[in-house]
């Protein structure tokens, strides 16, 4: 269905479901973000080119370093202005069916308060972590291939520090997406908790609520430790290497040392999404299961 039937009662809540619905909108969003992002990456190798330019008596890297600075700072303010009335119209629409549809369905109104709280996540999701995830897909590529540029062996190092995080995240993922299921359950049942005016009731919530959340972030900490681990070889085999091979501009060395430190600041910010990316689909399958029940 097409962007002209915003209020459409049938429109999956998901992150796909939203994605074509306002495909027009949010890909205007998503590609300002990717040419930010873009620019964003070229910014170690201007610095280490500006560097080198100085130390030859030119300022030729330093007025082209100005020059991203001032592309990269207008299109990112272009992009927030436009994102923030984008979201807030988004959500305004999406949540009032959403309240409509669990009146429908008989819902009560706690059930239809956590799963409007809950439907606040994805909007968030596409105004706050969807341009960080882009940008850090758009950057963690960039910087593989400047870095395949100035050292192959730095390349391969984070590249196996990549795949390490993938599989991580790979044999995480089922529990990771139990463990949300069993933080939501709890969550929707926060209303009729807190309005039974019982303590031992309304504690009991907060004692299992507070458990399901102390076992995800055991997990997400382990998953830590182990990215981590990873990190510190490369921070310590990259400047190694590059002096190893004899890189003797010290510009570039610098911009080799940059492009390893965003890499692995990049690829650290990746977690928390896919974090949120696994707990945004327990949210929609739950929301699917609503509808279904709606239509029997």
């Amino acid at each position: 269905m097409s962007e002209q039937d915003p209020m459409s009662p049938r429109h999956a809540i998901s992150l796909g479901g939203l994605w074509r619905r306002y495909f027009g909108r949010i890909s205007l969003t998503m590609l300002l973000v990717a040419v930010e992002s873009g620019l964003g990456v070229l910014y170690p190798l201007a610095i280490g080119i500006a560097i080198d330019d100085l130390l030859k008596d030119s300022y030729r890297g330093l007025i082209q370093l100005g020059i991203l600075g001032l592309a990269s700072t207008v299109i990112g303010s272009l992009r927030r202005f436009y994102d923030t009335r984008i979201y807030a119209r988004i959500y305004q629409g999406v949540a009032t069916e959403l309240v409509e549809r669990e009146h429908e369905s008989g819902a009560n109104i706690s059930r239809i308060s956590a799963r409007v709280n809950l439907l606040t996540e994805f909007v968030e999701f596409f105004e706050q972590s969807m341009p960080e995830l882009i940008g850090a897909v758009v950057s963690l590529i960039g910087i593989l291939l400047i870095v395949a540029g100035l050292s192959l062996p730095v390349l391969f190092a984070c590249a196996a520090l990549l795949v390490l995080v993938v599989i991580i995240y790979t044999v995480t993922a089922a529990r990771n997406y139990r463990l949300n299921a069993g933080y939501n359950d709890e969550l929707e049942g926060a209303v009729s908790a807190i309005s039974s005016k019982s303590r031992d009731r309304t504690a009991g919530h907060f004692q299992r609520l507070m458990g399901w959340n102390i076992r995800l972030s055991d997990l997400e900490t382990w998953n830590y430790l182990v990215f981590w681990l990873g990190a510190v070889g490369l921070f310590i085999y990259a400047p190694f290497e590059a002096v190893r091979a004899g890189v003797l501009e010290v510009g570039l060395i610098l911009s080799l040392l940059l492009y390893v430190f965003e890499f692995i600041n990049w690829l650290a910010e990746l977690p928390i999404h896919i974090q949120q990316f696994i707990r945004l689909k327990e949210i929609a399958d739950r929301l699917q299961a609503s509808d279904t029940e709606t239509d029997e």
